[in-house]
């Protein structure tokens, strides 16, 4: 988190921070004119203040919010993003050189026969190699036993990859919902406070209000947050799965033609 609030200090520095100020050399300007000038350098640096403290306004707002939901808010953050780092780290540690693989499986098939290119496959990580492995296992039983060995096997790398995913989905529409209750329960207690004063002044329902809004707003930026995780999760999923698929396919045919060169 502290690492997500300093690049939105930086970010937020680099676009507001730089004030333009038109200096003028003319000693003989109109006394209006430096009245203005004077008021825009005033205003420039009270918004490069503004800018500078951002995180601790970010930070004073998320306790102006309760540490109830607020509190839950974050630990949603905090534990949809581990879930969301650990799966980038895996998917992209399994990702393979499909092609690569299916080329040195194949000529290690040719000169050395099965064992062979199961040692190239004990020696390659990823889902790939090990759905090739069990292939090359049931390959002396048939070619419908080896296929069957791929799909099954394949179901189960299928589940390794889509591990915990789920969990960053929950979190994703939990934020929000967690945020919309502190709103509703921001609006009650300000009902309560007119209800017991019998009067409608502003005093007594801004902070209600500004309770609510504040749940509300962090727990969106929350769920787009581990939304944009979670999409990119998806999308390298669906890309391993289907190189899982064509390289079973791949597969297939090196073994059928690895068959038939055994026969003649």
């Amino acid at each position: 988190m502290k690492r997500l609030f300093s690049i939105l200090v930086i970010a937020t520095i680099m676009v507001f921070g730089a004030v333009d100020v038109n200096a003028t050399n003319n000693v003989n300007a109109l006394p209006a004119t430096m009245v203005n000038f004077v008021q825009d350098e005033d205003q420039a640096v009270a918004e490069e203040t503004q800018d500078v403290g951002f995180h601790q306004e970010l930070k004073r707002r998320f306790i102006e919010g309760g540490p109830g939901f607020m509190g839950i808010v974050l630990l949603c953050l905090i534990l949809g993003l581990a879930i969301a780092i650990e799966r980038i780290i895996y998917l992209n540690l399994a990702t393979t050189n499909t092609k690569k693989l299916a080329q040195d499986v194949e000529d290690a098939l040719n000169t050395g026969g099965i064992e062979a290119a199961k040692d190239v496959c004990r020696n390659t990580k990823g889902p790939v190699a090990s759905i090739y492995y069990q292939g090359l296992d049931r390959a002396e039983e048939g070619t419908e036993a080896a296929e069957k060995a791929v799909v099954a096997y394949g179901g189960v790398q299928m589940g390794l990859l889509e591990k915990n995913v789920s969990w960053v989905s929950l979190f994703i529409a939990l934020a929000p919902m967690l945020g919309f209750m502190g709103t509703v329960i921001g609006m009650i207690e300000a009902f309560d406070r007119i209800e017991a004063a019998g009067d409608m002044q502003p005093s007594l329902v801004a902070g209600g209000i500004k309770i609510a809004l504040l749940t509300t707003v962090f727990g969106l930026i929350v769920a787009i947050i581990l939304q944009i995780f979670y999409n990119y999760i998806i999308a390298k999923i669906d890309r391993i799965v289907n190189d899982m698929e064509d390289a079973s396919i791949t597969l297939m045919d090196i073994l059928v033609e690895y068959k038939n060169k055994r026969r003649v």
